[in-house]
């Protein structure tokens, strides 16, 4: 089965079952090295122009797996390896490529968040010494995760983090057998040695997609185990979204909201964790 993609005036997917490359109506070049070393990609190149160079977006089958193509040519990552998607990660294919399709006469980076993660999962996670590096940053953020360290005032914070965060912390410790703290404090406090090595465990059996997944969530939650609830798909995004965002909804609640900053930050999380979620999904 193949995916077709249509013009952007076209919100729609088709599919087919021949073997044609379909293309939108509407460019990548192949890696080569730069004389000083560093790797000229279509992704490079991109960033560095900040315009748009390509004519058409496609996608393709190549050795097993799905390729986004810009004018015919597979789409690169940051480091020169070809974005080469297995056949379940059709969806993450057909995002990606809109993503190009939809850049207009400047690009705009923040708009490739698809993009960005699948190429992360390329580039950095098949190297055992990169992912070792990865879980201990990610574990150094149970000393510090949102959700365990809670404030006694003002009520309508109190509130919601009994909501979103107790029941998020009661699902943590009773799936993974772990003990949890919660402080009110973030000085001289850090969750025991055993958990951190039970959680290390769960991490270690992820594999590229789940912990570039991983990764994002926490850097933009600032939490572990809010990234680890939407990575086993205990909590949706919308969900996930919710529970970082406590305490600035605490802060809405009371002072009401800053135009061009809560509201671009609310649309902002839900874009980065809803890259994540999809790349994990699998359509066979």
């Amino acid at each position: 089965m193949y995916l077709r993609l249509l013009p952007r005036s076209t919100a729609r997917v088709r599919l087919s079952c021949d073997s044609r490359i379909y293309s939108f109506p509407r460019s990548f070049a192949t890696a080569s090295s730069h004389p000083d070393g560093t790797v000229v990609s279509e992704t490079n190149r991109a960033e560095a122009t900040l315009k748009r160079f390509w004519e058409t977006v496609g996608i393709s089958k190549r050795d097993n797996g799905l390729t986004v193509t810009l004018d015919a040519r597979a789409l690169k990552t940051p480091s020169g390896n070809t974005l080469l998607l297995p056949r379940n990660k059709r969806l993450v294919a057909t995002l990606i490529a809109n993503e190009w399709e939809n850049q207009e006469t400047l690009l705009k980076p923040h708009a490739l968040p698809m993009t960005s993660i699948a190429s992360r999962a390329i580039d950095a996670f098949h190297d055992e010494k990169t992912c070792s590096e990865v879980r201990e940053a990610l574990l150094n953020y149970l000393d510090t995760d949102t959700i365990c360290f809670h404030h006694d005032d003002p009520p309508p914070l109190v509130e919601l983090q009994h909501k979103y965060w107790d029941p998020l912390l009661e699902w943590a410790r009773s799936t993974f057998g772990v003990d949890i703290q919660v402080f009110d404090s973030i000085l001289l406090h850090s969750q025991s040695a055993e958990t951190r090595t039970k959680f290390n465990a769960v991490l270690t059996e992820m594999d590229s997609w789940e912990l570039a997944a991983m990764e994002r969530v926490t850097y933009m939650t600032k939490s572990f185990l809010i990234a680890l609830a939407l990575v086993k798909r205990h909590l949706t995004v919308e969900e996930a979204a919710v529970a970082a965002q406590v305490e600035v909804s605490s802060q809405i609640q009371r002072w009401g909201e800053v135009e061009d900053t809560h509201d671009v930050d609310f649309h902002d999380v839900r874009r980065q964790l809803g890259s994540a979620a999809c790349l994990l999904t699998n359509i066979i």
